[in-house]
């Protein structure tokens, strides 16, 4: 009786080399040679396949073996997935690192008149599409745009007029759960953000601030306390504290 030994004809490994510190993850067919696998290595890691040395690592980065037989097959070697074949450069005119190294990369700069000036930049395209900023606008679209804007700005100066603060309230936005309870510490317009805010001053640390954004302080409470929610979203009424609702 006699046995055979089928392994897969493909292999992943990873791929690393002694110029730079990037790595990669690529398959091989078994079938192919150490040459031409040298072949295929050059355009990964940028060595010349003349100047190459493979060495083989395991999953534990301890080499298993050297590469050098140009003539033989990878499949020959005891490769499996998830092993590392490591490049060494051997060209004497190349340097460790020089791929890493922007400031050797020349730079293209161009200025804002030179840009506008020139007919195949996106700019260009955009216009000539009118596309984004530079499409045709509608004269009815945007005063239906403006005057969806002053409504919407009403119902929240009107909903906002309703929410007094001292008040105890719950904050219900979907977009960001859970269901919060707190106390309400500001309402009003700000400089961050158009539109009406209310303050709140969370039970829990569910905040972003401690009242202040952007340099300016509208309340004041512990940091991570603090939040600003739109009227829509706040509910007022005889909201117990969650501290003494976990102690019923």
């Amino acid at each position: 009786m006699s046995f055979t030994v089928v392994t897969q004809d493909l292999v992943d490994v990873a791929i690393s080399s002694s110029l730079n510190s990037f790595g990669s993850r690529r398959r091989f067919q078994k079938d192919i040679t150490v040459s031409e696998l040298k072949g295929k290595l050059e355009m990964i890691v940028g060595s010349s396949s003349a100047f190459m040395e493979l060495q083989l690592f395991d999953e534990n980065n301890k080499m298993v073996t050297s590469m050098a037989d140009d003539a033989a097959l990878l499949g020959s070697f005891p490769i499996d997935d998830n092993m590392r074949i490591h490049v060494i450069d051997k060209d004497p005119n190349r340097t460790v690192g020089e791929y890493e190294d922007v400031s050797k990369v020349e730079k293209f700069e161009i200025t804002a008149q030179e840009y506008e000036a020139r007919s195949d930049s996106v700019r260009a395209f955009k216009k000539r599409n009118k596309l984004g900023k530079f499409a045709d606008k509608d004269p009815e679209e945007e005063k239906r745009k403006e005057e969806e804007n002053k409504k919407k700005e009403i119902e929240e100066e009107t909903l906002a007029k309703t929410i007094t603060v001292g008040s105890r309230c719950e904050v219900n936005n979907p977009k960001v759960p859970p269901v919060k309870r707190g106390t309400v510490r500001f309402v009003g317009k700000t400089d961050f953000k158009p539109g009406w805010w209310v303050g709140i001053q969370y039970d829990e640390p569910y905040g972003k601030n401690n009242g202040s954004v952007g340099g300016k302080q509208y309340f004041e409470c512990p940091d991570k306390y603090g939040g600003f929610i739109k009227p829509n979203f706040v509910k007022v009424g005889d909201y117990p504290v969650e501290d003494d609702m976990d102690e019923m």
